[in-house]
């Protein structure tokens, strides 16, 4: 059984800076990309940064220069960064791997629960 699990969310003050992680758990042969998607209340979800084993990384427009993804192949862990928070970063932040439980399996999406994050004074 592969889990991805969030953590590091919370009420952050605008113009701070939070750090979220996700974890996968279980055995998998490999990670093809890890992503970060997050859900304002009433909104669709949206993509908010991916990073590829290959190394590059991609952002939604208006958040290149106050977010940053990374990750840990070593731990199968990923990150963001997030910096500068406003209001409007409210949201539930999901975590998504496309990755391949065995070698010869096609590579599949799997997703947390979500971690919030709240930005308010």
């Amino acid at each position: 059984q592969v889990q991805l699990v969030e953590s590091g969310g919370g009420l952050v003050q605008p113009g701070g800076s939070l750090t979220l992680s996700c974890v996968i758990s279980g055995t998998i042969y490999n990670i093809d990309t890890m992503s970060w998607y997050r859900q304002a209340p009433g909104k669709q979800r949206e993509l908010v940064a991916t990073a590829t084993t290959g190394g590059s990384t991609n952002y939604a427009d208006s958040l290149k220069g106050r977010f940053a993804i990374s990750i840990d192949y070593t731990k199968n862990m990923a990150f963001l960064q997030m910096s500068s928070l406003k209001p409007e970063d409210t949201a539930v932040y999901y975590c998504n791997a496309q990755l391949r439980r065995f070698y010869y399996s096609v590579a599949s999406a799997y997703w947390g629960r979500g971690t919030q994050v709240t930005v308010s004074s």
